[in-house]
């Protein structure tokens, strides 16, 4: 099957998926996988290894299956594992309160959601989102805590700060692939600088609708058996007794972030020999944030507290089974999507959209990025089928092809749900079920898409 019946049956597929586990409460992880099956089988992959004629390999159902699941585990598995301890150690001593109040002093305790928001959009920068918001969640959690706010509005902001600058700003893989794909890889200044603005207005829409959905959706750690009980201040930093100083509550997430960083300037400068083999080493994220849980275990000796450690470890893979495995689910269903001819075939028609100017890379990349889940993928994907058309579409000028790479940072946000992992990580860090998620995670980003798209708009009447 190829063409616009596959298309058809791509979005049939995810609305069964969707009713699956949100109107019969089919558990995530089989709904993924089963329509993973099904479509796989629909579409056409073989059912088996073929060798075609010419010598070309075609990859089986099985095969196909088996490497969506085992290429998410490799990309993000360990990353949330090791952030997941790094957050249980900070929540066990008290570390993540304090940083909460060094947030807190700040900003004051009347913005606790925009103290967030901007903390994510400054961490996303050098971070992948999903690495970003397990770093980060402690951090929301104990602001939660201090400040008596909505956790699902804190969710949402946080998700919303990170996915901004996961699209649109540089060194970001992303942007940077896209930048260099259309010929304005050398003037990442620029980008950068346009990546800057360009994120107002979602920042903006992102934190009204986090306000607005924190009011109607109430996650697990707030209602039922999960919810705690209020607490103030002074009773939640008396079950810590002395919390640590700022340094040693800081350093495990700053260490991780500022490794990444190195890593990525590393690359973008352009260094060589032993500090960018170092730099390059040191700041992919596993490794990152295995310097970070080395702190944090540092941390967790200097509070006299490292009897707790196999407890720690213990129940921290407990919690972050359920999550490893939903979104390996979900790189499932990406993998079978872009096995199927679904991709080529946007990108064969590309054509007929070129028409609508700016607006022609925003709806490519949102439908790469709704079909496969992937930011990345499917911003790198549009900027490859961009490229030869940016003089019909009229941004062949250097300002203008930026715009281009904002405007395909945008959709490739537009919209994250069940097949990103992004999505699962936020649903199950944030405590909520994947219904809700679709009424935050999803909609959130829907919301935080289009803004993006009109001040793209609005700049290139301008510019």
């Amino acid at each position: 099957m190829s063409g616009i019946a596959l298309i058809i049956v791509f979005v049939l597929a995810i609305i069964v998926m969707i009713v699956a586990i949100s109107k019969f409460k089919v558990h995530p992880f089989l709904a993924i996988m089963g329509v993973s099956l099904i479509l796989a089988m629909i579409a056409g992959i073989p059912f088996v290894d073929t060798v075609k004629p010419d010598g070309t390999k075609v990859s089986g159902i099985p095969t196909v299956i088996g490497a969506g699941f085992s290429g998410t585990f490799s990309s993000i598995g360990i990353v949330i594992i090791l952030g997941a301890l790094i957050g249980s150690v900070l929540e066990k001593t008290g570390a993540a309160l304090k940083l909460a109040d060094m947030v807190i002093k700040v900003v004051g305790k009347k913005r606790p959601e925009l103290a967030i928001e901007l903390m994510g959009w400054v961490v996303s920068i050098p971070v992948f989102c999903d690495s970003g918001f397990v770093i980060l969640n402690p951090i929301r959690k104990a602001l939660v805590k201090r400040t008596a706010v909505s956790s699902v509005a804190m969710t949402v902001a946080l998700s919303a700060g990170l996915y901004i600058s996961h699209v649109f700003i540089p060194p970001t893989p992303g942007p940077i692939a896209a930048a260099s794909t259309l010929g304005v890889g050398d003037n990442l200044l620029l980008v950068m600088g346009l990546g800057v603005v360009c994120s107002i207005f979602p920042l903006i829409a992102g934190l009204i609708y986090a306000k607005f959905i924190g009011k109607k959706v109430k996650s697990a750690d707030e209602t039922g058996d999960n919810a705690e009980a209020a607490k103030t201040y002074e009773e939640l930093v008396a079950e810590y007794g002395k919390l640590p100083n700022g340094f040693n509550a800081l350093a495990p997430i700053l260490v991780p972030i500022i490794l990444m960083a190195l890593g990525s300037i590393s690359s973008m400068a352009g260094w060589t020999g032993a500090l960018d083999v170092a730099c390059q080493f040191l700041g992919k994220p596993i490794i990152a944030l295995a310097v970070g849980t080395i702190f944090a275990i540092i941390q967790l000796a200097t509070a006299d507290k490292m009897s707790d450690f196999y407890d720690i470890t213990n129940e921290t893979l407990k919690t972050v089974g359920p999550i490893l495995f939903v979104t390996a689910a979900g790189g499932v269903l990406g993998k079978v999507i872009s096995s199927t001819s679904m991709v080529t075939f946007i990108t064969q028609h590309a054509e007929v959209l070129s028409a609508v100017g700016i607006f022609f890379p925003f709806l490519l990349a949102a439908i790469l990025k709704t079909a496969q889940g992937s930011s990345t993928v499917a911003i790198t994907t549009t900027a490859g089928i961009i490229a030869p058309l940016l003089g019909a579409l009229g941004l062949a000028s250097p300002v203008k092809t930026v715009l281009c790479v904002m405007a395909i940072g945008a959709g490739a946000m537009t919209v994250s749900h069940a097949n990103d992992s992004y999505f699962w990580v936020v649903t199950n860090f944030g405590d909520m079920t994947p219904d809700q998620g679709y009424k935050t995670q999803t909609v959130s980003t829907l919301i935080m898409g289009i803004a993006s798209m009109v001040e793209i708009f609005i700049l290139s009447l301008i510019l």
